[in-house]
């Protein structure tokens, strides 16, 4: 018999951003559905997940949890319970149609667990099983790594910190979804945030909640989009902007814009590395010679996980991992690898939490000249490789000799 816990979700309305509060008392005739979604949401909160799966299968209802970038199937429920569980998120998210099963949906609603207050976010996908719904956590109550924090080498540390002291221009943050990229330019702004300085964020949602920042959520039913919202900053006589997320030519241009009129700009773009971002913004429309004026710098990310500190065990690279890192003797001097074992703390995985690796592709008066000749993204990756600039693989590598993480990690995660 599940233990009873009490949900409450208030509901984001289309029409207004008033919040409403729920009580318990109004589910007691669906209270098994609403004991077991507190239950499923509860328990994937306590294995330090960062989204819950329930994908219908033919004859049950699959029950996954993702933590620290990897899937674990944690149960399987009954098939009679799909239409069931699907329906009430639907409810507890007031812009999703419950009636519709033929679409794909998006919504959201809150869930306090104790002092702690989640922002989830749904999607539902139609299969051909049913509907398959993700739920994404976000901890509003917590607060972003700091630099020391996100993984960097002590070398990118000192480049970054002195990126973000420029007094104008942009500063792109690049990567695939969930590598972490607003956790760095969180992490970028709580490193500048002071009294003397006005900092103004957009952002669709708002992850994290920063004292003396002001931040402004996205809603595109009203009208309030990146690009219109980024306009009004300008008038605001902010010093440092934050855009969630360049999506569109329009807030492309306005970034690059405001990033040559006295702003210090910081946003992300959806790219595999560093040098795809300059193609990526040339093929929303900004002409290369903005992009080389404005553009500071291009932090390409990703996140791997981080060996146990409780139960990581020395080890030696094989023959055929020798050879495909080109290591020779001197060199395996001065590696200490690690590899998973698996603990209680672990949960036997023999990973706990996750660290970042960088590129960071800082735009010299060279880079300017190829960029204003528009260089292909080979190319530019040849700039890189000429003028030392460490490339993902290679800086999750010296993790891997440090003893961060594994050699496999990093092999999944990069391209040679």
């Amino acid at each position: 018999m599940l233990a009873f816990y009490t949900l409450r979700a208030r509901y984001f309305m289309t029409s207004s951003s008033t919040t409403k509060t729920f009580p318990s008392s109004l589910f007691q005739g669906e209270a098994p559905v609403i004991q077991l979604l507190s239950h499923l949401i509860l328990k994937a909160q306590e294995s330090r997940a960062s989204d819950l799966h329930l994908e219908p299968l033919s004859n049950a209802v699959r029950v996954r949890i993702r933590v620290d970038g990897a899937l674990h199937e944690v149960q399987s429920l009954s098939k009679k319970l799909q239409e069931s569980l699907v329906s009430r998120l639907k409810i507890m998210s007031a812009s999703m149609d419950i009636a519709e099963k033929r679409l794909p949906q998006e919504g959201r609603f809150q869930f306090q667990c104790g002092i702690h207050i989640f922002d989830i976010r749904i999607s539902t996908i139609p299969t051909i099983y049913g509907e398959s719904v993700v739920l994404r956590f976000l901890e509003r109550s917590s607060l972003p790594l700091g630099l020391s924090e996100l993984g960097l080498e002590p070398e990118d540390h000192c480049i970054l910190k002195n990126l973000i002291a420029q007094p104008y221009g942009l500063l792109l943050v690049t990567g695939p979804t969930g590598s972490g990229k607003t956790t760095t330019l969180y992490s970028c702004l709580q490193e500048l945030n002071h009294p003397n300085q006005k900092i103004i964020t957009v952002e669709d949602p708002i992850e994290y909640q920063l004292p003396g920042v002001n931040q402004v959520q996205v809603e595109k039913e009203i009208g309030r989009t990146f690009s219109s919202v980024l306009r009004a900053m300008l008038r605001q006589a902010s010093n440092k902007i934050m855009i969630g997320e360049i999506r569109d030519a329009e807030t492309a241009r306005i970034a690059i814009n405001a990033s040559l009129t006295g702003h210090l700009i910081f946003s992300s773009l959806h790219t595999n590395d560093a040098p795809s971002a300059l193609m990526r913004l040339q093929n929303l429309g900004i002409p290369p010679y903005l992009i080389a004026g404005g553009l500071r710098a291009i932090i390409a990310q990703r996140l791997v996980r981080r060996l146990c500190s409780h139960c990581k065990a020395p080890t030696d690279f094989t023959k055929y991992e020798e050879t495909i890192l080109g290591l020779k003797e001197r060199s395996l001097s001065m590696c200490h690898p690690m590899k998973a074992s698996g603990c209680s703390e672990c949960q036997e995985t023999g990973f706990q939490g996750r660290l970042g690796i960088f590129e960071i592709l800082t735009i010299s008066d060279l880079l300017r000249q190829d960029i204003h000749e528009k260089k292909t993204s080979v190319h530019l990756r040849e700039h890189m490789r000429h003028h030392g600039i460490k490339t993902l693989r290679e800086d999750g590598l010296k993790k891997v000799f440090s003893g961060l993480t594994t050699l496999h990690e990093i092999l999944t995660n990069t391209l040679q």
